[in-house]
């Protein structure tokens, strides 16, 4: 196990992210179309956007707030309709950005 974590770290040395970067850039790339058809420069953009982004919006309790929660899902689906993530993907690839932020969201509130 602790090599598969090594490997994860070496992984995203090798892209150029950092952890939570890293986590966005896999759950965008877990759509093949994506991933052929954008590459992985425009998909570290992407990676790196959201959580520039997500960090400015998210607030304490924005995971029970549906209004914040909106907003952050039309951020989302802008961002990626701007850098053309294959639309038949948005919907879904916008909920496990999201997931991805509420996991995430707890360091960066207290940050």
């Amino acid at each position: 196990m602790a090599r598969k974590f090594q490997e994860a770290a070496q992984r995203g040395e090798a892209l150029g992210l950092n952890h939570d970067e890293m986590a966005f850039y896999d759950a965008l790339a877990t759509n093949e179309a994506a991933v052929r058809g954008l590459g992985d420069e425009t998909l570290k953009k992407i990676a790196v956007e959201l959580v520039q982004s997500l960090r400015k919006s998210v607030t304490v309790d924005w995971a029970v707030r549906e209004t914040v929660r909106a907003r952050l899902r039309v951020m989302v689906k802008t961002l990626l309709k701007r850098y053309k993530y294959p639309p038949d993907k948005q919907e879904e690839a916008t909920e496990t950005v999201l997931k991805q932020a509420e996991s995430l969201s707890a360091d960066w509130v207290t940050a």
